[in-house]
């Protein structure tokens, strides 16, 4: 419907854009990213994308400004190159915490990125593993939100045969963390807590039975990694036996694994939807380049993308948390 599939990948994460391609079994196409220099990019596409249905993988992840403004340039050049349909691929999207307003006078970052990416030409998304479900609403184009719980599931399905407890590290991470245990046909934890400060939060309760268990932090994402730290001990107080953390997007800012490391956490568990160059005995990184090359996949050739996260044991049960209508 769309002509020919053809991708493209910005400067923020190659190497997930060739994993992807691997799965695909299609090339990355020919492009340069260029900076002026007074700062200013520059796009040169070294081949035709007429008629073609386009992806355009690119994480709006650290550094954000930069990655946000070569996928808004990028798409602007797709756009006037006349691709048929121009799909950006959003493994990790930025200023997603900031999707709603917390104190007078403040901005819907989140709102503003998505006006500017439809606006430089995207006619759809691919987004994985949003900070904010509600997200989505932001954008007037199809919107296909993937998530990476199945990969994660089956990891710590993999590590730990039993005794396993599954725990969202506060209230509003209640769904995500829900639905690997139901995955796991596990129990379920849950720690209050309050927040300080920004990336600051006092522990307060752990609510459900963890004694003895092996307890699984689920998280969207860790930045500083303070608040797991909390978790984690609080956990360790409660009895748990063991302590992993996992998160689909390692932001891991301001010396992150360190901090986890120094806590009583085993195993620090993210995906490759932000590039990591650290590396430390304790983090392992798994890889969601066959879920994003499925859903580009079933996106080019019009088919489900839910279909990904059905449960086979209850088919109206969508894995990321909900039920589909």
């Amino acid at each position: 419907m769309f002509g020919e599939l053809k991708l493209l990948s910005g400067n923020a994460n190659p190497k997930l854009a060739r994993a992807i391609s691997g799965q695909l079994e299609i090339p990355v196409g020919e492009m340069v990213v260029t900076r002026f220099k007074d700062g200013e990019y520059d796009v040169k596409i070294a081949e035709s994308v007429r008629g073609n249905d386009v992806f355009l993988i690119q994480a709006t992840c650290q550094p954000v400004s930069e990655n946000l403004l070569q996928l808004f340039i990028i798409l602007d050049a797709l756009h006037r190159a006349s691709a048929a349909r121009v799909t950006a691929v959003i493994p990790y999207y930025g200023y997603a915490r900031k999707e709603k307003k917390t104190a007078p006078r403040d901005p819907i970052s989140a709102k503003l990125m998505a006006n500017i990416i439809t606006l430089a030409g995207a006619n759809r998304i691919i987004a994985l593993d949003l900070h904010a479900d509600a997200i989505q609403g932001f954008f007037d184009i199809p919107f296909d939100h993937l998530t990476a719980i199945k990969i994660i599931s089956e990891h710590i399905r993999q590590r730990h045969h039993d005794d396993i407890v599954v725990v969202s590290p506060d209230v509003g991470g209640t769904r995500r963390a829900r639905a690997v245990a139901k995955i796991l046909d596990a129990p379920f934890a849950i720690v209050d807590k309050r927040r300080t400060r920004d990336d600051v939060a006092e522990v307060l309760n752990v609510i459900g039975e963890v004694d003895g268990m092996n307890a699984v932090v689920i998280d969207d994402l860790i930045s500083t990694g303070s608040t797991l730290v909390g978790v984690a001990n609080a956990l360790v107080q409660n009895g748990a036996k063991t302590v992993d953390v996992l998160a689909t997007h390692g932001v891991l800012a301001d010396g992150a694994v360190d901090r986890l490391a120094s806590a009583p956490i085993n195993q620090i568990v993210v995906t490759d939807s932000i590039p990591i160059s650290e590396q430390h005995e304790k983090l392992h990184i798994l890889s969601v380049a066959p879920l994003l090359a499925e859903g580009i996949r079933r996106v080019h050739e019009d088919r489900s993308v839910s279909e990904l996260f059905r449960d086979p044991r209850f088919p109206d049960l969508d894995t990321r948390g909900g039920r589909d209508p």
